[in-house]
């Protein structure tokens, strides 16, 4: 069951059209902006951050977390997601909760797990790492309860808007911007970080996005605009109306009937490290990552948005198709 889950596959119903592109190396950014993004359908890179600074001194495994401990400092605090659901992180505010922690103690967290990792297939379990997390006894407290539903969710690196959230502002550095990226007026730079395995949940996000896995694996499933019925969408005026109602691990299909065929119209890909997706704007898509799993993703405005005149428009836009969605779902029950 698990090779299954972990393995790519393309629903039943999903289209020829909207299938994800593949390519070996990345494109140009002539090429990205003339054929690429404009048919606002996923496409998988491969080899797109192979030679940057973040792959060859981020990587867990070959002592990034030192690396980034040493880069960031002691000092710098940043805001993790802590769940009450376990592994899964789902979007509304009464399944998670933002806490503020040191970057230095998750680092700290994440090494003592490697250690664990690298013990258990060892005879001497007295060779795991511990390390002391500096933070507070109350903070340390919950975070040994609850080290493995912590996650660093899109903690800025870049924010155009709000300069003063970029806490990881100093790795920025590090990173190479994709070269079919040139010249895109980025909205926002995010750091992401999973200690141990996580899932998000379906989503989609209001910018155009391309995820990069740094260090790790993340598998994405992704679904279409047009599958939004089956999705069950949040209500629009409420906090997380860019989420899927549908839980993940135990859908209720009897109060969401639609949701059965959820799996008919998505598809999966798996990126490995190197490897970058474009999610275009109002793409749903649910994410897994393998333990100790780094990535960085880029956030820019779709076309259609830079032409919105007020900042409510998207809004009403939304709103609008979501009644037409309420149609559908009416006539397809």
């Amino acid at each position: 069951m698990q090779a299954e889950e972990d393995a790519e596959f393309v629903g039943a119903r999903v289209e020829a059209g909207l299938r994800a592109a593949r390519f070996s190396s990345p494109p140009s950014s002539e090429e990205f902006a003339a054929s690429i993004e404009p048919k606002n359908v996923p496409a998988v890179f491969h080899d797109v951050l192979n030679g940057s600074a973040a792959s060859s001194r981020w990587d867990p495994l070959h002592g990034g977390l030192d690396y980034l401990l040493e880069k960031v400092g002691p000092d710098v605090a940043v805001e993790a997601m802590m769940s009450s659901t376990g592994h899964v992180f789902y979007g509304d505010l009464r399944s998670h909760e933002r806490v503020s922690i040191p970057f230095s103690t998750f680092m700290h967290s994440c090494k003592s797990y490697l250690g664990h990792l690298n013990a258990a297939g060892d005879s001497s379990k007295d060779k795991a790492i511990e390390e002391e997390p500096t933070c507070s006894e109350e903070m340390c407290s919950a975070i040994s309860e609850n080290s493995e539903q912590l996650y660093l969710a899109q903690v800025s690196i870049l924010n155009t808007e709000n300069k003063e959230r970029c806490s990881l502002e100093v790795l920025k550095v590090d990173i190479q911007e994709p070269i079919f990226l040139k010249g895109k007026p980025f909205s926002s730079i995010n750091f992401w970080m999973s200690r141990a395995h996580m899932r998000s949940s379906t989503h989609y996000d209001p910018h155009h996005n391309l995820l990069c896995v740094v260090a790790g694996c993340k598998k994405v499933t992704l679904w279409s605009p047009s599958a939004s019925p089956f999705l069950y969408p949040m209500p629009v005026y409420g906090e997380a109306s860019n989420h899927s109602c549908v839980s993940i691990e135990e859908p209720d299909y009897s109060s969401y009937t639609r949701a059965k065929y959820m799996k008919e119209y998505s598809e999966r890909v798996v990126l490995n490290c190197g490897d970058a997706l474009f999610i275009p704007e109002g793409w749903y898509h649910q994410v897994d990552s393998d333990d100790l799993t780094i990535a960085i993703n880029f956030w820019w405005k779709s076309r259609i948005m830079t032409e919105m005149l007020e900042h409510m428009d998207a809004y009403y836009l939304r709103r609008i198709l979501r009644s037409e969605d309420w149609w559908i779902q009416r006539w397809t029950k």
